[in-house]
């Protein structure tokens, strides 16, 4: 089941099919360098995250292919949709992502994009490992046996 956003957040963009497609292993917190018209775009609450993904150039985090459309009232200084945007993550942290993606073949991406109770823009990005296809039946199987087995107990 998806986590429940905390109190004074404000969740704009969820990658619902991530944690079906992936073992989550850890969690981080990461600002996103963005402009005017990004931030304004985001409030508007029309951005997808679902096919992007997390890669690392030159020593940093960025995070690709997530879309923010261009804001209806930007005229000539929008953005671009698709740009890349820079993860603002600690040194420690980029190195850590880093080195699971390069050597252990971990895969990072993002789950969820919202506004903190200080009105910043923050990204939910996971240190995550690719299931493969009996994976996800297991999890399914798993997740109706919990189901059903919640039905009987209320039941008596």
């Amino acid at each position: 089941m998806a986590k429940k956003p905390e109190p004074g957040q404000t969740v704009v963009a969820q990658n619902r099919k991530a944690r079906h497609n992936y073992f989550i292993e850890e969690t981080f917190e990461a600002g996103l360098s963005l402009t005017g018209t990004e931030v304004k775009s985001l409030r508007g609450g029309r951005s997808t995250i679902a096919e992007s993904y997390v890669t690392a150039l030159d020593g940093e985090a960025w995070l690709v292919n997530a879309t923010i459309p261009e804001y209806a009232g930007g005229n000539r200084f929008n953005h671009e949709p698709r740009r890349p945007r820079k993860l603002l993550l600690h040194r420690s942290q980029v190195n850590k992502l880093i080195g699971a993606i390069q050597r252990q073949g971990r895969t990072v991406v993002p789950l969820q994009i919202y506004f903190n109770e200080k009105g910043r823009a923050k990204l939910e990005i996971a240190l995550a490992l690719g299931k493969k296809a009996h994976d996800k039946r297991a999890s399914i199987k798993e997740r109706d046996w919990q189901r059903q087995r919640s039905r009987l107990l209320n039941r008596t």
